[in-house]
Order: C-alpha cells, then structure tokens, then sequence
C-alpha cells in the first residue's frame, strides 16, 4: 500500500506532473501515462507505463 505522503512527493518522470492513483496504478493526466505499482513498489519508469486511452481520462474526470 502507497502511503498518502508518499503519493503526494511523486512525480511523473516524464512531466514531472503529479500523480494518481488509480486501481493498481499511478496516472498522469499531463504525459497521458499510467504507471504500474507491483506489490505495493510504484514502478516510475517510461518503459513500464501504459499510454492513456481518452475514454479512461474523460471516466475518471466525471
């Protein structure tokens, strides 16, 4: 489990835009990426990130 203060010291490595948490990952609005968090360890690299659908950002907007 992330703690609360360690999300808010997290950056998106690529934008350096906040994160948030989502499920099992960390989503950046501004890079359109989401990140991965495997057995509690938020994996902060481009290569593991997933690209945002539309259709996901516009959801978790409403």
């Amino acid at each position: 489990m992330i703690e609360k203060s360690l999300l808010t010291t997290l950056v998106c490595p690529v934008t350096k835009a906040p994160l948030e948490r989502v499920g099992d990952e960390l989503w950046c609005r501004a890079s359109a990426l989401a990140y991965p968090i495997r057995d509690g360890v938020p994996i902060l690299l481009e290569d593991a990130a997933r690209p945002l659908q539309l259709h996901e950002i516009e959801v978790s907007t409403l």
